[in-house]
């Protein structure tokens, strides 16, 4: 009989492939990715930036404790981005509370205008900036846990889906591209398919609901250099800008509640939010050279779920990263690797019971 693996890692995105980089040093370790390469879905498709004081209490939590890796770790992976909020008129209580949130100097509209010399000067009526905020090299961060998993021994499986589980005297046996594999521990960092794994596995679902964000890149708005532009954000997430490559990509900001599925942008809903980007920037969008969409999942109470399921400790989830598993995988994957090898975790206890699934038992 084959020896079970220490740990099963499900999914292969930005979850799964930062606690295979913590826990492949404590033993045998394979991970699971149905799609054809790591990052596939909704990690491949992100426009990360770090702010930390971006989410909930508990999500703010996990990005002070990331700050230090994403800073120091490999080199780092952060470059200097800031963040720019606009407001028109009727959102002036909206956004006197969204640059308050987000520890933001307010900016006349000139000033805002040097910053990004599109923003119309007669419907922008508000502005305000962050400069200590950053852009996250999305792939970089992959590659360097990835890096790190196999130098301490992971096994990384590719197009390998997973179709049935099954708990056999105290081991986990996992069908998965046509073969049984054993473990001892099972990480459920399956991203949008979370509560399908735990269904599989004979776990309660927590109830973890994918949605729909979409994305357009379109050319340099008329003609401009973009590359010293800071991320924009509209009051109330009308939609945001940012930076990519010399163009600039474009989301309308939407949570559609959908199925796990291989994401697509909604050409009505891309259609929306350009036309309401439009309406506060003076140049108009010629054409959309490429659109995209990925799957931002969350549970209930829009904080992450990490920890050892209540009735079955051996599946562990590390799941409902939402809009925020970049910017948190450092200090989530650090916590779930403390909890499944018995360590002291150095986050508070309030924000590891807030991030525990025993809150929906």
């Amino acid at each position: 009989m084959t020896t079970p693996h220490d740990f099963l890692i499900i999914g292969g995105g930005v979850a799964g492939v930062s606690v295979a980089a913590r826990l492949a040093p404590l033993g045998s370790l394979l991970l699971l990715e149905g799609e054809e390469a790591l990052a596939y879905h909704a990690s491949g498709r992100s426009a990360a930036m770090f702010l930390e004081s971006y989410g909930n209490a508990t999500v703010r939590a996990l990005n002070s404790a990331s700050v230090d890796h994403h800073t120091h770790a490999d080199g780092g992976v952060l470059s200097p981005k800031p963040m720019l909020l606009i407001g028109r008129r009727g959102e002036e209580t909206a956004f006197a509370e969204e640059m308050t949130s987000f520890g933001m100097t307010e900016l006349s509209v000139a000033e805002a205008r040097g910053l990004v010399p599109i923003l119309h000067p007669e419907v922008v009526t508000r502005a305000a900036l962050r400069d200590d905020t950053s852009d996250l090299d999305t792939d970089l961060l992959i590659q360097n846990f990835a890096r790190a998993a196999r130098t301490a021994g992971a096994e990384v499986r590719t197009r390998a889906r997973v179709t049935a589980i099954a708990r056999d005297g105290g081991v986990w046996r996992v069908t998965a591209g046509g073969e049984e594999i054993t473990a001892r521990v099972l990480v459920n960092a399956a991203g949008a398919w979370a509560d399908e794994v735990a269904a599989m596995a004979g776990v309660a679902p927590i109830g973890i609901v994918p949605h729909r964000r979409s994305m357009a890149r379109i050319p340099a708005p008329g003609g401009h250099d973009t590359r010293d532009w800071p991320f924009i954000d509209a009051v109330g997430e009308r939609w945001y800008a940012k930076p990519d490559a010399g163009k600039l990509i474009v989301s309308p900001s939407e949570e559609d509640a959908t199925e796990p599925h291989d994401a697509w942008a909604d050409d009505m809903v891309l259609a929306e939010g350009l036309a309401r980007y439009e309406e506060m920037v003076t140049e108009p969008v010629t054409r959309v050279e490429h659109s995209w969409a990925g799957l931002r999942s969350f549970a209930p109470d829009r904080a992450l779920v990490i920890g050892r399921d209540p009735k079955a400790p051996e599946f562990i989830w590390l799941a409902g990263q939402g809009g925020y598993g970049f910017q948190t995988a450092p200090a989530a994957s650090q916590l779930a690797a403390d909890l499944i090898a018995g360590r002291a975790p150095a986050l508070p206890a309030a924000v590891i019971a807030a991030l525990s699934p025993t809150r929906f038992a």
